[in-house]
């Protein structure tokens, strides 16, 4: 079993520990290194884990599993990439920062991995793209998608495509819960109390996405199994076509690719 330090263990480091815990891996397996002493006795009590300096924590671990914010990624970088050992591996769930800034700090030969996942991975629903960067292997990414299926599906992906993964399904969470926002908003228009507006529209969105992914067909089907002539539904749809709400959402995305990609321009 290998050894796994998440090295910057915030918000995305510390959904990566605790969905390792509860699939199991050894705690004394996993350490965790964090700037503020609290923060490290916070996940001590709460996981297990050790906590330990960053150059300490490279030098016990197999993987460093770095989770710090992009615009701190550098800093981080020069001052623990020259003495980390070439035999490690670095996994960055930094968004928007590719392979190769990793690469220009660590000594040559050093594997990297990129990872984009998402919050729903604190109920192990997440959906996880694994790519391959400089000198990493077939075994490389299989350690990765071992560490991540725990939270969820993994996707092996290109690396040319993490910027759109990050827009897609990296925010994608957001997104759903705009639009569940928004349709619970109506639902209290329309006169419904809003925990009943609530309640419909959670379960209408967790049995539709059940339907999606066990149904296999194209989601056009599936609407179209709702939508009959000249009823509700056929209304309901006129009404987001007038108003554009597919072109949103397609500027949306783009929006967000166009900014992971200033954030990583501006990084390296």
């Amino acid at each position: 079993m290998h050894t796994v330090a998440v090295v910057g263990a915030g918000k995305i480091g510390e959904v990566l520990l605790s969905g390792l815990v509860r699939a199991g891996w050894p705690v004394d397996r996993l350490i965790a290194t964090t700037r503020r002493p609290d923060r490290g006795r916070e996940l001590t009590e709460r996981y297990g884990v050790r906590v330990l300096p960053n150059e300490a924590a490279a030098a016990e671990a197999d993987v460093l599993a770095v989770a710090v914010k992009p615009q701190d990624a550098g800093a981080l970088m020069a001052e623990l990439g020259p003495k980390v050992p070439a035999d490690k591996l670095l996994i960055s769930l930094c968004a928007g920062l590719p392979t190769s800034f990793f690469a220009k700090w660590l000594p040559d030969g050093t594997p990297v991995v990129r990872v984009m996942t998402n919050t729903p991975a604190l109920v192990d629903e997440a959906m996880t793209a694994i790519s391959a960067g400089p000198h990493a292997t077939a075994e490389h990414l299989a350690l990765a998608e071992e560490m991540f299926r725990p939270l969820g599906r993994t996707i092996r992906m290109p690396e040319t495509q993490q910027d759109a993964v990050t827009a897609l399904s990296g925010s994608g969470p957001a997104y759903f819960y705009f639009l569940v926002e928004a349709m619970t908003d109506a639902g209290i228009l329309l006169g419904l109390p809003r925990q009943v507006a609530h309640d419909l529209i959670v379960q209408t969105a967790i049995g539709s996405a059940v339907m999606l992914r066990d149904s296999g067909e194209h989601p056009v089907k599936l609407r179209e199994a709702v939508t009959s002539p000249a009823g509700t539904t056929i209304s309901a749809i006129r009404e987001l076509e007038n108003h554009g709400v597919r072109a949103a959402l397609l500027a949306a995305l783009e929006a967000a690719r166009d900014r992971a990609r200033e954030l990583a321009a501006q990084t390296t």
